[in-house]
């Protein structure tokens, strides 16, 4: 019974000599982690409503949140962690490990992750964008954080990673609100260019879609053999371009027509 009570005894004064060694540190540990965790909350709020405050895109506001939030949540317990004496030396190693073979194995992925948070922050394009990228034409429908999507004037709908649209060449045919719309027309040297230029400029004035500004431009724009071109450089507005341009040329054409003007290829 004396052994019993001894060993009894030692555990009890190893247990209470733990306590008192290592208590303090573990209470301060939990304070921390429960104080860290609060702060982090508070920090998560703020940050959306600054997001929204300054408008950022509504799809990337809960993901930039999480992540930051989980960030700070890992480098809190990974400081809460040696304070109550939990060595972080294996668990370093093991992490590095896997985030070494995440990040080989993930790599185009992430690629396009990163690509897809640059498109939404810095807004090269936006939905309702008309854009020529790889060697597509078509109106943004939807920006997703590793793809976007086009659809084309002929209705086919393009799946295209980011990482492709943030590293390659974009042209945003729309941003701008208008577009220039030109047109070319070869005459013979018999027809006056006066008149021509006159029948241009009411064809102008007369098509609604034509914006007054910028100014028009109207020219001689090569001299040949058997004829000069005139060119018509005109704006109008970027959306609905080529219904414009297709409307605007029959409309030029027919004007033509009427006022005795004949074009190469058109019969006596």
């Amino acid at each position: 019974m004396t052994i019993e009570a001894d060993k009894i005894d030692y555990f009890t004064n190893k247990v209470y000599d733990w306590v008192l060694t290592r208590g303090p540190y573990i209470l301060f540990g939990l304070a921390l982690l429960f104080i860290g965790l609060w702060l982090i909350k508070l920090l998560a709020k703020w940050i959306q409503s600054d997001m929204h405050r300054r408008d950022v895109n509504p799809s990337l506001r809960p993901f930039l949140t999480s992540l930051l939030v989980i960030t700070l949540r890992i480098l809190l317990v990974l400081t809460v962690m040696p304070i109550i004496g939990i060595q972080l030396t294996f668990l370093t190693v093991l992490i590095g490990g896997i985030s070494v073979a995440a990040g080989l194995a993930l790599s185009g992925t992430l690629q396009n992750f990163a690509s897809g948070v640059l498109i939404l922050l810095l807004k090269p394009f936006v939905v309702g964008d008309n854009i020529i990228a790889q060697n597509q034409e078509g109106t943004v429908t939807s920006i997703q954080i590793f793809y976007t999507i086009v659809t084309t004037f002929d209705n086919r709908t393009v799946v295209i990673p980011n990482s492709k649209l943030s590293n390659e060449v974009i042209i945003n045919i729309s941003r701008e609100g208008s577009r220039r719309l030109d047109v070319e027309l070869k005459f013979s040297y018999g027809i006056d260019y006066d008149k021509i230029a006159e029948i241009f400029n009411r064809t102008t004035d007369e098509f609604k879609d034509c914006l007054k500004t910028p100014k028009r431009r109207i020219g001689v724009s090569s001299l040949d053999d058997s004829g000069y071109k005139v060119a018509l450089n005109v704006w109008v507005k970027a959306h609905g371009f080529t219904d414009t341009k297709l409307t605007f040329q029959k409309a030029l054409l027919e004007n033509l027509k009427s006022g005795d003007i004949k074009l190469p290829g058109m019969g006596d």
